[in-house]
């Protein structure tokens, strides 16, 4: 059984997010939340609400051991990106992408 939990539209490159991500993959629910928290990435912040989400959802909805959990997956796909412009030289413009992710965490119950 797992548990999943979405942040969806999130305004930070995916790239960014994977760094992150892959520091805590594999890790008990715990450990993982230490990590975060003292981790200097934008995307930490993101990342420990969302573990926190997926830690309530396995234990309130599935009825989960909070201290068998552990982080089975996380990844973080690219949503849509917001394009912008900025002004240049003789009337042109460069193009400004603001990227946006899909954060997934999913946790589950060590056997």
């Amino acid at each position: 059984m797992e548990a999943k939990a979405h942040l969806k539209y999130a305004r930070i490159s995916p790239r960014k997010v994977k760094i992150v991500c892959d520091l805590i993959r594999g890790k008990d629910v715990k450990l993982a939340r230490g990590i975060l928290e003292n981790t200097p990435k934008a995307a930490s912040e993101l990342m420990i609400k969302l573990l926190n989400s997926a830690a309530a959802n396995a234990e309130n909805n599935f009825g989960m051991d909070p201290e068998r959990l552990y982080v089975s997956e996380t990844y973080a796909n690219p949503g849509p990106i917001l394009k912008r412009g900025m002004p240049r030289a003789q009337g042109r413009m460069y193009r400004i992408n603001k990227r946006t992710s899909h954060i997934t965490i999913v946790v589950a119950e060590k056997a």
